[in-house]
């Protein structure tokens, strides 16, 4: 289980192993991760962390352009740079380069009744702090 703390919220996800199992095991190589998460620009409800030319060397496995609330998707660069993408509403993942496909890596399970307003924080009040553990 991942343990993600984010604008006073605590969340719990589960990993999606069976779907994304390259993709689970390259994100818990950056565990613990401390970041901060912003609102997306061409996506919809969503908040996400731009980390740049990160390479964690994985290609396409469970991958989404439509994540729902609470599904985490980490996109592995290409078009755009390698970011993760926390869906808090409806997202139609997006890029200044047009439409993405992330691989769906990861579910909350716990805490999502606070997504929605996490998400306004981050649009309204800017960038919040985020971590992500292992449980």
């Amino acid at each position: 289980m991942l343990a993600i703390s984010a604008g006073g919220f605590d969340f719990v996800a589960r990993f999606e192993e069976a779907d994304a199992p390259q993709t689970v095991a390259a994100f818990r190589t950056l565990l613990p991760l401390e970041s901060r998460i912003i609102h997306v620009r061409w996506s919809g409800e969503g908040g996400w962390i731009p980390m740049g030319d990160l390479d964690l060397g994985i290609a396409p496995e469970n991958a989404t352009c439509y994540p729902n609330p609470g599904e985490i998707i980490f996109y592995p660069g290409g078009l755009s740079e390698t970011e993760l993408l926390l869906a808090y509403g409806y997202v139609s993942f997006a890029s200044k380069a047009g439409p993405l496909a992330g691989n769906h890596f990861a579910t909350i399970v716990e805490g999502g009744e606070n997504l929605r307003t996490l998400g306004r924080r981050f649009l309204w009040e800017g960038a919040q702090e985020i971590v992500f553990t292992e449980q």
